[in-house]
């Protein structure tokens, strides 16, 4: 795999479908918390990443984990989808996540 693009987290403030600011890191853990819930999706991040569980509990919140799991999405379209949908935010705006840099 490629090397993840590192997150500007202070770049990616932008309001919801509520007009309310969330910010890129606040949304990258949604975007894990989303992912975690399903055992086999959890279990192919890990795969995917070549994380173990315990560096992804020490690691929670990290810059890195946190661009792990939002290209660990865009590699996948269906999944970054249904996490767009859960989170109700625009799929591009996951994306624009991966895609933003320091």
């Amino acid at each position: 795999t490629g090397k993840a693009t590192p997150i500007c987290w202070e770049k990616m403030r932008r309001p919801d479908v509520n007009g309310n600011e969330e910010d890129a890191e606040i949304l990258a853990l949604r975007a894990l918390a989303w992912v975690l819930s399903d055992d086999a999706r959890a279990a192919r991040l890990l795969d995917v990443t070549g994380m173990d569980p315990q560096q992804l509990r020490t690691g929670t919140g990290s810059t890195t984990i946190l661009t792990a799991v939002i290209d660990f999405l865009m590699a996948h379209e269906p999944d970054l989808v249904a996490c767009a949908h859960a989170l109700e935010v625009p799929p591009e705006r996951l994306a624009a996540l991966g895609s933003i840099e320091h």
